[in-house]
């Protein structure tokens, strides 16, 4: 198994004037819910492991557990404020009395209410890259942009983000304001980003940041079967592509990145990533993965790929991967980028 020996290499995030972040970052969805139970002291060393790796970009939501994740990443930003680019997002409204719905309010008045509560679970007077979660069909790009962009101007927050947006869309809100980063699901088993999000991004400058890059664990070969392995508070057994049928045909697809991982003495977790990262070359942009663990040693073993560059022959090798995948991301697809590509 590859293991890091230095701090990886650092990027700016949106352009020559953002701010410098490690060229992996870390999702912090999966510490307080979706992925069964936490050991807290565990998720809390992680975090510290993070920051010695030089992965410094944090990504949270005010959605993430009714707001309970970054009420406990509050403790460590405190403690490392001018050390950590921090992350969160609103737009995606959840109901206590129903875990399970998810609307989506992009509203100027919503918009203002949220982000005061981030500041205050988070404990900061500034959160650095705001995302909007996911669109909201029934307000205006310039209204929503433009709400964000007054948020810019009273030092609320630094830059802005957009999650799960075509490329038209993309250019339409950049248009409004600029754009630091978009961040969207990129991974061997899901590039519908790369019919259009991606191009525009290089296109303008805004930095990708891929969520689920290790295709919420089953790239890895941590699972075969959401169904069958998980508890029922795991989401993944409600994601149509990790059971059943589709999860068997899924994992039949992975022996190339499998033979490739026992080939290089790296895991098969490594090379996800890796191809994830060198997508930055393939494309032409900034390209900084979110990859999401509880354990510290899952955080160095991510952040080792950031030294592997794959050769031609094995990007060839991988390429067909996300072309057969059998399955969706979601079981409801209505608020993803893909749903509304032309």
């Amino acid at each position: 198994m590859s293991t890091p020996d230095a701090r990886i290499d650092t990027v700016r995030l949106g352009g020559p004037e953002g701010p410098e972040t490690g060229v992996q970052g870390f999702g912090a969805m999966g510490i307080s819910e979706f992925y069964g139970d936490t050991d807290e002291a565990a998720a809390r060393d992680t975090l510290e492991a993070a920051l010695e790796a030089g992965v410094t970009l944090i990504d949270t939501a005010d959605s993430y557990a009714f707001g309970a994740n970054e009420e406990f990443l509050a403790p460590f930003v405190a403690a490392h404020r001018d050390e950590i680019v921090l992350a969160t997002k609103f737009g995606i409204e959840r109901r206590a009395d129903d875990p399970r719905f998810r609307g989506v309010n992009n509203t100027p008045a919503y918009i203002r209410a949220s982000v005061e509560g981030s500041l205050r679970r988070l404990g900061v007077e500034t959160i650095d890259l705001y995302y909007m979660h996911r669109t909201d069909p029934a307000v205006p790009f310039a209204e929503s942009v433009g709400t964000m962009a007054e948020l810019v101007k009273e030092g609320k927050i630094r830059q802005i983000g957009l999650s799960e947006v075509t490329g038209p869309e993309l250019r339409e809100a950049h248009a409004v304001h600029p754009v630091a980063a978009l961040q969207s699901e990129w991974s061997l088993f899901s590039r519908d980003v790369e019919h259009s999000a991606v191009g525009a991004a290089a296109e303008l400058g805004v930095t990708f940041v891929p969520y689920s890059p290790l295709g919420r664990g089953f790239l890895t070969g941590s699972f075969a079967d959401a169904a069958k392995e998980f508890g029922t508070d795991d989401f993944r057994r409600r994601q149509p592509r990790f059971t059943g049928e589709n999860a068997e045909r899924n994992a039949a697809l992975l022996a190339p990145l499998h033979a490739i991982a026992a080939e290089r003495g790296a895991t098969s977790a490594q090379i996800a990533l890796a191809w994830v990262q060198q997508r930055a070359a393939v494309h032409g942009l900034t390209v900084v993965p979110i990859p999401g663990t509880r354990k510290r040693t899952r955080l160095l073993e991510n952040a080792a790929a950031t030294r592997i560059t794959l050769t031609e022959a094995e990007l060839a090798a991988l390429e067909p991967i996300a072309g057969q995948v059998a399955g969706e991301r979601y079981p409801d697809m209505t608020f993803t980028s893909a749903a509304r590509e032309a």
